[in-house]
């Protein structure tokens, strides 16, 4: 063996291998979040603050005069690559929808109905302490759950947790960012231009030609879907709803290769530089203006409670009904859980604040208490799935000895 065959696969088993298993490790997604979402508080609060926070507002200077896009590099993450993320979720929903856990309706019933209970709940409770007042729009942010932070807790479960609770959390969020986009798409836009509307209209009804005639080349969907994004940007809908729209264009046999080439980028750059921009905030020396406010126990009570008591009541009324029926092995103590961790907010509760509150200083009180709502939702639901799954070994082990 030559010296460079050694070298390359000393390479290959010291740290290439290792980076490959843990960028493939399910748990890995969250892990990089959090991490990014830790560095960013702790910069943001350093003597580097200023020239972070400059950063990412630094203005875009667009060379072609006329042309509206994003201004600023915080922008072109939330407007622009997030739609390439929105992009991705809607591949997922679309193939769930077509062949997947939500293809027939005996499968979707019980899911899609936990879905509304978690997010019909948890807004319900943001309006208990903020209905009637300016504060009330931020209702849809406790609504979401973070697919990568939510799979993630439950994968660090192992076999504690069964397939079927992971299937059955993976359909519910799915549902949940359906439900958290047509709220964006609806309730959190502003100033429309209809003559781009219908234009973006036009734009999707080629695109919808182009997959029935079985058009083969990827150029021309991405081609169309950059046209779409930029006449969503400008119609006043928010541009990432055109990811959605474009996704569910894709043929669904095209799809799997997409999603299979954008799990990285959109996992290990996108959502990092979601998190890193989104989190530069600088915290109040007094954490009382924060903790007094009524949007902090809205969001928080909305995820942390609202979330599992709406996903466990729903659901039990869509199996007491006879709407559905629980997936097999599956119990009511599991659902309770997976609730739980379905209280894990994250990227799309962050990403509606942004969109509900103009003021600084609200969305401020907002992140925060995301980021405190999805931490504790994510260690209780954590400890509680853990503690549960002991209990089920204990008894199993008990009766073997008896």
């Amino acid at each position: 063996m030559t010296r460079k065959r050694r070298a390359i696969d000393f390479l290959e088993e010291r740290f290439i291998s290792p980076a490959k298993e843990f960028i493939h490790d399910s748990r890995t997604v969250g892990i990089v979040l959090i991490c990014c979402t830790l560095i960013s508080l702790v910069v943001s609060n350093s003597s580097w603050t200023d020239s972070y926070l400059a950063f990412w507002g630094k203005e875009m200077h667009i060379p072609i005069p006329h042309l509206h896009l994003p201004h600023s590099i915080i922008h072109f993450i939330n407007d622009g690559l997030m739609a390439v993320f929105f992009f991705l979720v809607g591949m997922e929903i679309k193939r769930e929808l077509m062949v997947g856990e939500l293809s027939t309706l005996k499968k979707s019933m019980v899911p899609i109905i936990a879905a509304v209970g978690g997010m019909v709940v948890p807004a319900t409770m943001y309006l208990l302490w903020c209905g009637g007042t300016p504060l009330s729009k931020g209702w849809g942010i406790p609504m979401a759950t973070d697919i990568a932070f939510s799979l993630g807790v439950l994968s660090l479960l192992g076999k504690r947790a069964p397939l079927s609770l992971r299937i059955f959390l993976t359909a519910l969020a799915i549902i949940d960012d359906l439900g958290g986009i047509l709220a964006i798409a609806i309730f959190y836009t502003e100033n429309i231009h209809f003559n781009y509307l219908v234009l973006a209209l036009a734009t999707l009804v080629v695109l919808t030609l182009m997959n029935l005639l079985k058009v083969k080349r990827y150029s021309f969907f991405f081609l169309f879907g950059i046209i779409l994004w930029y006449l969503m940007y400008n119609s006043g809908v928010h541009a990432t709803i055109s990811g959605v729209l474009l996704a569910f264009t894709i043929p669904l046999h095209k799809i799997d290769k997409l999603e299979h080439a954008l799990h990285d980028p959109v996992n290990f750059v996108i959502l990092p530089l979601f998190a890193l921009a989104n989190t530069a905030i600088v915290l109040p020396t007094d954490f009382e203006i924060i903790f007094s406010s009524i949007v902090h126990h809205g969001i928080f009570m909305g995820l942390v409670l609202g979330k599992p008591i709406g996903i466990l009541l729903f659901s039990y009324l869509a199996v007491k009904f006879g709407i559905g029926a629980l997936p097999t092995g599956m119990r009511w103590k599991q659902v309770l859980g997976m609730g739980m961790i379905a209280g894990i907010g994250f990227t799309m509760s962050i990403f509606i604040a942004t969109l509900a509150f103009g003021d600084p200083r609200v969305q401020l009180v907002a992140k925060v208490a995301i980021i405190g709502a999805s931490f504790t939702a994510g260690i209780i639901g954590f400890f509680y799935l853990k503690l549960l799954s002991e209990k089920k070994i204990h008894i199993t082990t008990a009766s073997i000895k008896k």
